[in-house]
């Protein structure tokens, strides 16, 4: 214990007969605290990203990018003529989506439909498109400065579409770019 934490010891103690400055005082030094350990968060320099599995990998996608996370559809309906990564159309909510393999797309094997699986939506005002992966799981939050531009290796082949990575201790998390993956043309090639 060094003798400043010892004096503020010290003043707390000082308080303790006084109820209202001491409660003063202990929120001056939360406060204090809170802002210096999250000076990103407070200065809006904070990324928010949906982490998910696909072929015992994980990966990031940019928040904004996605319009949200769905359970495996019961029902989705075969395209004849499509590619074999197309697994379909489903009916969400009145409104026909189609059903792509997103590790089957990469060419790194089919996702097996289980109780984990999850479709990501994506946010893309002209391309409908729900990316079926193994599973999300959830928000992750990096500061600004946590992110390299530099593309990391990965197994599973999608360095076209990663926009760097965050690093954080010793974890790399691949953002994957869902704006550059359905505006590709592959993607955009979906008929056999």
């Amino acid at each position: 214990m060094t003798s400043a934490d010892s004096g503020s010891k010290d003043s707390l103690r000082s308080l303790r007969d006084r109820p209202f400055e001491l409660l003063k005082e202990l929120e001056k030094r939360s406060r204090s605290v809170a802002a210096g350990s999250e000076p990103d968060a407070a200065a809006g320099r904070e990324w928010v990203g949906v982490a998910f599995r696909m072929g015992g990998e994980t990966f990031l996608v940019a928040r904004q990018e996605t319009r949200e996370v769905l359970g495996y559809p019961a029902a989705v309906t075969r395209i004849p003529g499509a590619k074999a990564w197309v697994k379909g159309l489903a009916n969400v909510r009145g409104q026909l989506l189609p059903m792509l393999d997103l590790r089957q797309f990469l060419g790194s094997g089919v996702t097996a439909a289980g109780r984990n699986t999850r479709v990501i939506v994506v946010n893309h005002r002209d391309i409908p498109a729900g990316l079926v992966v193994d599973e999300v799981l959830g928000f992750r939050r990096f500061a600004d400065r946590e992110f390299n531009a530099d593309v990391p290796p990965t197994v599973i082949r999608c360095e076209h579409y990663l926009a760097g990575a965050f690093r954080r201790g010793g974890e790399v998390w691949p953002v994957l770019s869902l704006k550059s993956l359905v505006e590709s043309q592959g993607f955009m090639q979906a008929a056999s």
